[in-house]
């Protein structure tokens, strides 16, 4: 049976306060605690699981530093967020950020302008995954990448996308490469020509890509709408925009 002080240590990990002083953050699911076991990037302190999850998983215990604990599906549930009964949670630790994002020649890179929604956040890593952009830059406003709601809308393709914060305006300043953004008013992306590698940025569904970051756009684009919606879900837009750059450059 899990300790008061236990479950108190892991719901406290909802919140980012906790997770920045703990250096820790949950992953729930037995899927994504599977990969996460998997990962050279990212390493468990806690596991908790079913019996049968722990049984699938024996091969993986003897890593070290990873404390094994049975748990009933309840409890998961109580430690957890997921509304329903999982077979597995998972503590991992913070890995140290980088200094500062690189800017990968030959690649595109996607860059996001204050996404506030953890969901959609963990969407967009997913995308991002599908669509082989293995580098995520997030402006310091953007939600925290270790939000639970994040973890679990990435189903594990956080662990294999590299998410950035940092100052867009100085990123792009120094990005060598052409700079695609996505607005209302733009060349179509239908008939558009894109550049065969680069920064693909997206702003929030509320107020676009920010005033100062015009400027620094080489290439506005659009999705044309044909019907009367005002508008589309960042991850939606963002997802038809990756697929156009990779029908395109495969």
């Amino acid at each position: 049976m899990l300790s008061k002080n236990f479950l108190k240590y892991i719901n406290a990990l909802q919140q980012k306060k906790h997770r920045k002083l703990h250096e820790a953050f949950l992953v729930e699911g037995e899927k994504s605690v599977a990969e996460l076991l998997a990962s050279t990037t990212y390493q468990a302190s806690h596991v908790l699981g079913t019996a049968e999850f722990l049984q699938t998983h024996r091969s993986a215990q003897g890593a070290s530093g990873i404390e094994w604990i049975e748990a009933s599906p309840a409890e998961l549930q109580k430690a957890g967020t997921f509304k329903t009964a999982q077979q597995a949670l998972a503590i991992a630790k913070i890995p140290a950020a980088p200094s500062s994002p690189t800017f990968p020649l030959q690649q595109w890179v996607l860059a996001l302008d204050g996404v506030n929604d953890p969901g959609n956040l963990g969407t967009l890593i997913r995308i991002a995954d599908w669509y082989g952009f293995a580098d995520l830059i997030c402006s310091p406003d953007t939600v925290d990448v270790y939000n639970p709601k994040t973890i679990s809308a990435s189903m594990g393709s956080f662990l294999r996308v590299r998410v950035h914060y940092a100052a867009l305006e100085s990123y792009l300043d120094q990005c060598p490469q052409p700079v695609l953004g996505a607005y209302l008013e733009g060349e179509s992306v239908h008939t558009a020509r894109l550049p065969q590698a680069g920064v693909l940025v997206m702003g929030s569904e509320a107020h676009g890509i920010r005033p100062a970051l015009s400027a620094r756009i080489t290439q506005k684009v659009t999705i044309p709408r044909f019907g009367a919606a005002e508008s589309l879900n960042v991850a939606v837009a963002t997802a038809i925009l990756c697929d156009r750059i990779r029908q395109q450059h495969p």
